[in-house]
């Protein structure tokens, strides 16, 4: 009896999904050290104001991870380790499902477990499983979606293209990147043998329901005028910087992290070139056409990141046959060594590990630029972490002007910021100040209209780093200007930093005349 327990346990350490749920352990350990980073995060402070206006969709995002943030704070609260979690968990479920997915195209032993070290490694996914957003249920949807492919194809069952078709529609409820994803299947599907999938009902009916349930986001985009594509619009045209073609790879490269390239391009031959892999050939034509379309869109390079899991998985299984060999079996913990080993000294790229002052001196020392992708100033320290900086110094500040108001003022005060983050954290931080809520055109912030039409002083924050320039502009809007006080901001993006906020009195138009020229979608 105890050598049956001894060999129960022993097959328990050696199972391949015992060791990579230790994998997918070892993310949550990691994520845990930089949970709380440097505070909240400007993406994560608009979030909650959206889940303060639940509806069917908003400027820039579905709203599935809305309602999902709006579930978390009312049954956890808005504390970072209760907005945060959630991702790490994600992030966690990531690995474990790549770890899967190789084991279900017929992966075995260390191809299963180096597929897991692998969806490890990719440093810029290590920062989007550690802040609320949408990217991490993105990360989730994508996956689903090549498990069930693969479940498609292995089992001849077209009864799955009706479970395909729903987690396909929530997907793009959550990130309209799904449509990538389902562009990618669409030239798979022609370019291969499993184009016959075509001819079964089911899979119509699941590109249906997926229609089916993202129409709700499109409705609501037709009644508000298409604010999506505006805002999608703007981005590349004054926002998004040009990415070259050889950008977009270095870009790849730096996010999934130098080290994984042996396997994903190992993934890619196997899909494209080996037997075994031959019914599983329409995800290379997936991965290669969405890559292509990105490219020439010239896109951000996390766009893709979705894609990797499966490459991982295919490369995966691809070198573990190669590894099997008695001469090569001594490279297995090398190239697990040769994955893990950079991820741990690159990840403090990613995961807010280090106090400042010690981030700015490590990313000093391995050559790390500010660039954002986009067309602003950098500081001294990359924007994810710049703005994790200032946000609850700046309501502070707002409500040190505020406090200089007469009560009755105060009843009819409106705060005017010129972005999302900074509404975010007056809406966010100002709660414990009694402060109104912000107005902005920023986003769907412009939707929510200009607040109370009897306001009539306002908080204004001024269009230029320059008090002069500000005090002038704001000159022409009022009939009285005061110069409220300067926040500054040494960690922060430079756009952020030195700013200047004004009480205004006498305002010579209603705010609601001029509201329409305030709309700023990107």
């Amino acid at each position: 009896m105890e050598n049956e327990e001894s060999g129960r346990f022993k097959a328990l350490w050696t199972s391949e999904d015992f060791v990579i749920g230790l994998v997918a352990l070892a993310s949550v350990v990691l994520h845990l050290f930089a949970l709380r980073g440097y505070g909240y995060f400007r993406d994560e402070l608009y979030y909650i104001a959206c889940s303060d206006h639940l509806a069917f969709g908003y400027v820039d995002q579905p709203p599935f991870s809305i309602f999902l943030l709006k579930g978390i704070r009312l049954i956890f609260g808005d504390s970072l380790v209760a907005i945060r979690m959630l991702p790490v968990l994600g992030g966690a479920m990531v690995i474990f499902m790549t770890g899967k997915l190789a084991k279900e195209l017929g992966g075995r032993g260390f191809g299963v477990i180096l597929a897991a070290i692998a969806a490890f490694a990719p440093i810029g996914n290590l920062f989007e499983f550690n802040y609320y957003s949408m990217n991490f249920l993105d990360h989730l949807f994508w996956l689903s979606c090549f498990f069930l492919l693969v479940r498609i194809i292995k089992t001849e069952n077209p009864k799955i293209w009706i479970l395909f078709g729903i987690i396909a529609g929530l997907g793009l409820q959550n990130k309209i990147s799904i449509l990538f994803l389902l562009f990618g299947m669409g030239v798979g599907l022609l370019f291969t043998s499993q184009r016959r999938q075509l001819k079964y009902w089911q899979f119509w009916a699941g590109m249906g329901i997926t229609l089916l349930l993202f129409l709700p986001y499109v409705i609501w985009n037709a009644v508000h005028g298409w604010p999506t594509l505006e805002f999608i619009h703007n981005a590349r045209e004054y926002k998004m910087s040009a990415v070259s073609p050889v950008g977009f790879f270095i870009g790849q490269l730096l996010h999934q992290n130098p080290a994984t390239l042996i396997v994903w391009l190992a993934g890619l031959g196997y899909f494209f070139f080996h037997r075994e892999a031959r019914p599983y050939r329409l995800f290379g034509w997936l991965f290669l056409s969405v890559y292509v379309l990105f490219t020439v869109q010239e896109a951000k390079a996390y766009y893709l990141a979705g894609g990797y899991p499966i490459l991982f998985a295919g490369g995966a299984i691809l070198i573990g046959h190669l590894l099997e060999r008695p001469r090569l079996r001594w490279l297995k913990p090398v190239l697990m060594a040769f994955l893990l080993i950079p991820t741990l000294v690159l990840c403090p790229m990613a995961l807010p590990v280090f106090s400042t002052e010690k981030m700015i001196v490590y990313l000093e020392s391995v050559g790390i630029q500010s660039d954002s992708g986009e067309r602003h100033e950098m500081g001294v320290l990359p924007q994810h972490y710049a703005d994790m900086h200032g946000w609850e110094e700046m309501a502070a500040t707002v409500a040190e002007v505020y406090g200089r108001l007469s009560p009755e003022e105060q009843s009819k005060c409106f705060i005017f910021l010129r972005n999302y983050g900074e509404a975010g954290a007056i809406d966010f931080f100002g709660k414990a100040y009694g402060l109104p809520p912000a107005v902005c055109g920023h986003n769907n912030y412009w939707l929510w209209g200009p607040g109370d039409p009897s306001a009539n002083v306002g908080i204004i924050i001024g269009d230029s780093h320059d008090v002069q320039e500000s005090f002038e502009d704001l000159q022409s809007h009022f009939e009285e200007v005061v110069f409220g006080a300067t926040f500054e901001c040494r960690y922060c993006m430079p756009y952020e930093d030195n700013l200047h906020f004004f009480i205004c009195r006498g305002m010579r138009s209603f705010l609601e005349e001029i509201w329409p020229g305030q709309k700023h979608f990107n």
